[in-house]
């Protein structure tokens, strides 16, 4: 089987809805937690695939947390070699600073279900379920500058850099296709003094994870099951 390395901040935001669709492709998942796991050990190309999940820290926080220096190295590496790579909400925001842009405070906590605004590179893309059920969960108080060379896939109200492409095997979501809304009470229970800080009705979010949850499942083994076809094909 092929492999698919997941780099995993904090347990419980994982592959998710991500990992039927990566194993109905034929890749075998596996973790390496940040600050725990040794990374230095491991080949830029050793595996298949890597995907870079989310998590509560920032980029810019380096000199609180040191293995993001080895973390943003190793991106560097691997996106140097052409080789596949996807990250997710903290995930893009490593990507994009591996390519050499940005990190920053939004000065907006978006967090919650709502749209998403494909560009017309998007609508082509893998992210083109999202065009006729644009709902995703969103869940960042941070932001990035497009990188160099980049194609912008989609945006919303609140910021305009969500998803881009850096050729055809490099693609960053700075929301969460890949959110199991089954497992909502984890993401709950692990960000409660966010969402306490900015505000937000975590009854609602429960709710809203709910009536979402079909859907946004379905939609995030489309868009996996599509990527994996075009660095595959």
């Amino acid at each position: 089987m092929k492999t698919a390395l997941a780099l995993r901040h904090v347990k419980f935001e994982d592959l998710g809805a991500f990992a039927p669709a990566l194993e109905a492709a034929g890749y075998r998942p596996r973790y390496l937690d940040l600050g725990v796991d040794e990374l230095q050990a491991l080949s830029p190309d050793s595996e298949d695939l890597v995907i870079v999940l989310g998590g509560p820290i920032g980029v810019y926080e380096d000199e609180s947390y040191p293995f993001l220096t080895e973390e943003i190295a190793f991106l560097e590496s691997r996106m140097a070699r052409g080789a596949p790579l996807m990250g997710i909400c903290l995930g893009a925001q490593l990507i994009a600073r591996a390519a050499g842009a940005r990190v920053y405070p939004s000065g907006i906590k978006e967090i919650g279900f709502g749209p998403l605004s494909l560009t017309s590179a998007g609508k082509v893309s893998c992210l083109a379920p999202f065009e006729e059920a644009p709902t995703t969960l969103h869940w960042h108080g941070d932001t990035f500058d497009l990188p160099e060379g980049a194609t912008l896939l989609a945006s919303t109200e609140f910021c305009e850099n969500q998803a881009f492409a850096l050729g055809p095997s490099v693609i960053g979501f700075q929301f969460h296709p890949e959110a199991d809304c089954s497992a909502i009470e984890q993401w709950l229970v692990g960000h409660t003094v966010e969402l306490s800080a900015a505000g937000i009705d975590i009854a609602r979010l429960r709710r809203e994870a709910a009536d979402h949850r079909r859907e946004l499942a379905d939609k995030a083994a489309a868009v996996m099951a599509a990527w994996l076809a075009q660095i595959d094909g």
